[in-house]
Parts: structure tokens; C-alpha cells; sequence
């Protein structure tokens, strides 16, 4: 999975294509594509989480925008300044910031584990006769996280370098807030309500779970776990709450915006209504993305 999609030759994230947007030609569409309504909303949360004073004095850092994109970018918005940290690029933070990703941790490559009798496997990848081939491989020393017992036959997929990038992330030196936008579950739900495993590929806008197919040609993402980002937030001293759907978040911190929106479309279906709508209604990504925030207060550094 890293080599599909990070490699500097053949990565998927490494080709110079589209890949986020509604054009037919990219493989899939977020948040951002919808306008910059997304970036507005973020904002308007920052200020309502860490005070529009404290958002004046930092520094909004985007980390895995597209080349070229960014959510605020072409916004008046209420930082001291903005800047996007690209694949490939250190991630360097200092001083008071307002970190932010958008379906950033769910592309982070995952280990996969089968269950077979009583014992688990690794799921692997072979290449044989110039095709790649899922192969089991046997664990001598089986991660503690696994469960002691599950079905014949289980998948389970384990973001663990999600959790590590998370950890880097938090533990540099600086304050202020967190927001991490994307899909995940808790531990408890990838390891009892998803016997397939939650990795998925997608392509021109259809998802397979034909993960060996077009390698480097097609996104592979799996569900982040909630519990093991929020448990790296909490190890660097950074107070967070529950995660809350998108469309709740939302509602509870930026309900200024929403309501003048609203009011400001009523009469009409315009763009910004429809990019609304797709923001916030359970149907859409409302309920499917999650957030995740934490603050840190220059004390507690």
C-alpha cells in the first residue's frame, strides 16, 4: 500500500493527475470539491474552538492538500497566515497553530490480518508470473491489539500508520487546535461489524474492492481508528471530546454561518444551498465524514 500510493516513481499520490474533484476523470471527490463553503465553515469553527483573538495569532497549517489547493485558499480568513504542507514534505510546526487535514489519515497505508482457526495472519502481496497475488504469511508474534477470538476468516485492517503520523503531528511544539476531517470507525467496530475489513480502492469515481488492481492508477483507503488518533492526542496533553459527525460539528460550531446561509439561499437552489446540502445532510457527507479536534493551550507545552 505504500508503494501504490507513495512511491516517488509509481505512487499513486506522486503522478501528476487529477485526483479530487466531480470531473468524471478523477478517481473521487471530498469536502473541498463542493466550493469554498468547506473552508468558510472550518474557519467559522476555529473561531468558535479557540477565540477569534487566538485565531488572529496563528498560523492555519493544512497538511495533504492537493498541489495547487488548499481550503482556504483565495478566502479572507481570521488567521495570521496560511500555508499547505504537501506530500513529501517535513512537517514542521511551532508556536500557535490551527492544524488542519481533510481525508488526510484514511490514506495511510494499513497492515491487513485474516483469521484462520485459532490464530491470526498477515495478508500480503506477491508478485508471481507478473501478477500480484494476495498471500497469507504467518505471525510468530501476533500484535497485542489483535483479539483473542474471532471468526473464521475476519479481516481486519489496522491504521496503524495513521496512529504514527499522529504522533508526529502532536507531539511538536506548538498549541492551539487540531481538526481532523475523515471516515473511521471505533476499534470495537472494525473488530465486530466489519468481517471484510474497511480498505477499499477507488477509481473514476467507482469503488472495488479489487485492491491489486491498476496498482499506482488507483486510491486505496482504509478506515482510520478513531480510539488510536484520539489516545495520540491525549499522550501530548491536547484536551479532546468525543469525535462528532460532520454534520453535527457543524451545527454546534459554526451555526452563525449555517443560519445566514440559509437564510441568504432561501428562496432559491443555488450552488451554495447544494454545496450546503452536501456538507451537512445525513445522506450525504454529513454523517458519513467525522471530526475529530483537540486544543492545547500554551501551558500545557
Amino acid at each position: 500500500m505504500a508503494l501504490a500510493l507513495f512511491d516517488a516513481e509509481v505512487g499513486y499520490y506522486r503522478q501528476y493527475r487529477e485526483r479530487v474533484g466531480l470531473n468524471p476523470r478523477a478517481d473521487f471527490f471530498t469536502a473541498t470539491s463542493v466550493g469554498d463553503l468547506f473552508g468558510e465553515l472550518i474557519a467559522a469553527c476555529c473561531v468558535d474552538l479557540l477565540g477569534a483573538a487566538a485565531c488572529a495569532q496563528s498560523e492555519f497549517v493544512e497538511i495533504g492538500a492537493e498541489p495547487g489547493g488548499g481550503i482556504l485558499r483565495g478566502l479572507a480568513h481570521p488567521f495570521a497566515s496560511s500555508r499547505v504542507i504537501q506530500l513529501g514534505q517535513p512537517i514542521a510546526l511551532s508556536g500557535p497553530c490551527v492544524v488542519f487535514s481533510n481525508e488526510l489519515f484514511d490514506a495511510q497505508p494499513c497492515r491487513r490480518f485474516v483469521r484462520r482457526q485459532t490464530a491470526w495472519r498477515e495478508l500480503g502481496v506477491a508478485c508471481a508470473q507478473g501478477e500480484l497475488r494476495e498471500i497469507e504469511l504467518p505471525l510468530t508474534d501476533a500484535p497485542t491489539y489483535l483479539p483473542t477470538n474471532a471468526p473464521e476468516g475476519y479481516v481486519i485492517d489496522a491504521p496503524r500508520a495513521a496512529t504514527d503520523l499522529m504522533r508526529d503531528i502532536a507531539s511538536g511544539p506548538w498549541h492551539g487546535l487540531l481538526l481532523a476531517c475523515d471516515y473511521g470507525k471505533t476499534w470495537a467496530e472494525i473488530t465486530t461489524t466489519c468481517p471484510a475489513g474497511t480498505m477499499r480502492a477507488y477509481r473514476h469515481h467507482q469503488q472495488s474492492n479489487d485492491l491489486l488492481a491498476y496498482p499506482g492508477e488507483q486510491d486505496l483507503t482504509c478506515h482510520v481508528c478513531w480510539d488510536w488518533l484520539q489516545a495520540e492526542l491525549q499522550a501530548a496533553d491536547l484536551a479532546s471530546p468525543p469525535v462528532a459527525s460532520q454534520e453535527a460539528f457543524f451545527i454546534r460550531h459554526a451555526a452563525r454561518l449555517l443560519e445566514s446561509t440559509m437564510r441568504a439561499e432561501a428562496d432559491r437552489m443555488s450552488p451554495r444551498k447544494m454545496a450546503l446540502m452536501q456538507l451537512i445532510h445525513p445522506a450525504h457527507m454529513g454523517q458519513k465524514f467525522q471530526v475529530l479536534h483537540g486544543i492545547r493551550r500554551p501551558k500545557d507545552i
